[in-house]
């Protein structure tokens, strides 16, 4: 069995894991993808070391636009897509995702790494000490153009660091009192404008550097992002299902926690 096969069931391994948790958490999954499939790029070569982290954000964003839509598909069946505000939150997260592509590949490697570790570092955080007295205050969403202008930021560090939005979105909108259930469902859909505009920019950027007969899309590695959809498409409704009735309370506590495996993993390497 060829290194290529090997590398794509792995990542299809990757996807099962990571649909689940797109649908689940509304992350789109990058969290995850990111710093396993570097170890994944490492492990077999596959390029040059000092462009793996780059083209593992820039395949996780990839992924994410499939699997984002799955998710969303599912969570707007659930009545759990806030299309009140969705428009909005999604016109600032596509800005902030098309500019971050172009700025990111600029950035020296250890930049992008120390940006994805610190920003998943904070996110766990404030996960963790949000306490009860908080989600007790009812604050009001700002208005729609205020609303845009924080998901621009929020969509631009999601694409830069190669995630769906959610660890970010999450957090945003529930701090302003919009159900727990109902911000997953908004970042799942937000999830797909991010990974669309965020991946234009890297596979722009990294056309003069890598080309399809050697299995790239720009910085985008195909091999890897067939194997994570193949999965990651049919898993993601199972995720977004379990939202669907989970209590809000154990959904918290699961997406700190893999916020804090995450920000463990990054350090650690």
């Amino acid at each position: 069995m060829s290194d290529l096969i090997v590398l794509i069931i792995y990542c299809a391994i990757l996807g099962s894991g990571v649909g689940f948790l797109a649908g689940l958490l509304g992350i789109g999954g990058g969290l995850v993808i990111v710093p396993i499939l570097s170890m994944i790029l490492l492990h077999f070569n596959a390029l040059p070391p000092e462009q793996v982290v780059v083209v593992a954000i820039a395949t996780s964003l990839a992924s994410i636009l499939f699997t984002s839509t799955s998710s969303a598909i599912a969570h707007h069946k659930n009545g759990n897509v806030p299309w009140n505000i969705a428009p909005w939150v999604m016109a600032g997260v596509a800005f902030g995702a098309l500019i971050s592509g172009f700025i990111a590949a600029l950035l020296p490697e250890h930049v992008v790494r120390l940006v994805f570790a610190v920003s998943v570092v904070l996110i766990a955080l404030k996960m963790i000490f949000s306490g009860k007295s908080d989600s007790a205050i009812a604050r009001p969403l700002p208005s729609k153009g205020l609303l845009s202008v924080y998901t621009t930021i929020t969509g631009g560090l999601s694409a830069m660091i190669g995630i769906g939005g959610g660890a970010v979105l999450v957090p945003l909108l529930t701090f302003f009192s919009v159900d727990m259930k109902k911000a997953i469902g908004c970042a799942s859909a937000s999830g797909i404008v991010i990974a669309l505009f965020g991946s234009m920019g890297y596979i722009s950027s990294g056309s003069q550097l890598f080309t399809l007969k050697q299995g790239f899309a720009g910085f985008v590695y195909l091999p890897a992002l067939l194997g994570i959809v193949c999965t990651s498409w049919f898993t993601a409704p199972l995720g977004a299902k379990a939202t669907h009735y989970l209590p809000v309370s154990t959904i918290k506590k699961i997406f700190a926690g893999l916020l804090i495996v995450m920000a463990i993993n990054m350090f650690t390497r």
